[in-house]
């Protein structure tokens, strides 16, 4: 399975070498539910192979030309559309602007990992589901509830918009070469019916101060708001960000911004 391709630690590639967890992240989606399916590095083609009955709405994405060139000949048949991006720079909303139904799905580099699921939220209103490969801690980060130590911006950002869940945990052993750490594959449902009633922009900067000083009171830790003296008595602010669900940081900002739902 490893062939000619050699991983690269720069890209972070992990090559997946066990078809019976492949075939488990792919038994694990209805494709039916999507307009376009976009799989991020897709390297050797241990999910490829099994999307490749999508082939009329598949797009590889994918920025190591020798695994792009394993690619075009182990598919050679088949041909699917494969683009030569970094994932990160790729514009979603230009390429596909009509499109509210993408999945995205990967076994994702661990260095980019999170900042291809921050694209997904940056892109909510087209993405409706990712599912993908994580390290464990990431994945446990991303899934955790408030008032728990895991709790943080992964967190908030991801379950104000999409539904989450840890669909099965992983071994180092399927992969080549071998990570350090354990895996786990998330699953990530857009939400039915998303109505923030704030401003999105200022709930983003809300979520970033609050947890970059996670163990001081958010009255201390959003001083840079400039928030009315008047508004940092409401008891809210009195709190600690861990202890703030989801939804109470949607109320938190439309305190400070002065919004009513």
């Amino acid at each position: 399975m490893t062939g000619n391709v050699n991983p690269k630690k720069f890209l972070g590639q992990h090559f997946l070498i066990d078809e019976n967890i492949s075939k488990k992240i792919i038994d694990s989606v209805d494709f039916s539910k999507y307009e376009k399916v976009i799989e991020v590095g897709p390297g050797k083609g241990a999910l490829t192979k099994y999307l490749l009955k999508l082939k009329d709405i598949l797009t590889l994405i994918e920025i190591d030309k020798e695994s792009i060139l394993f690619l075009k000949n182990e598919f050679e048949d088949e041909n699917p559309e494969i683009i030569e991006k970094d994932f990160l720079k790729f514009d979603i909303n230009l390429t596909y602007p009509s499109l509210s139904k993408i999945l995205i799905i990967g076994n994702f580099p661990y260095n980019i990992s999170s900042q291809i699921l921050f694209k997904a939220i940056d892109n909510y209103k087209s993405v409706s589901c990712l599912v993908g490969m994580f390290q464990k801690e990431v994945a446990e980060r991303i899934v955790s509830n408030n008032n728990t130590k895991k709790y943080g911006i992964l967190s908030v950002k991801t379950q104000l918009l999409y539904d989450v869940k840890i669909l099965f945990n992983v071994s180092p052993n399927v992969f080549f070469p071998k990570p350090k750490v354990d895996s786990a594959v998330i699953s990530m449902t857009r939400k039915k019916d998303i109505n923030l009633n704030c401003d999105i922009n200022l709930l983003d900067k809300v979520i970033k101060l609050s947890f970059q000083q996670r163990r001081k009171k958010l009255k201390n830790s959003l001083k840079r708001l400039d928030i009315q003296e008047n508004i940092l008595e409401d008891s809210i602010f009195g709190l600690r960000p861990e202890q703030l669900s989801v939804e109470e940081f949607v109320i938190l900002t439309q305190k400070i911004s002065n919004e009513t739902i």
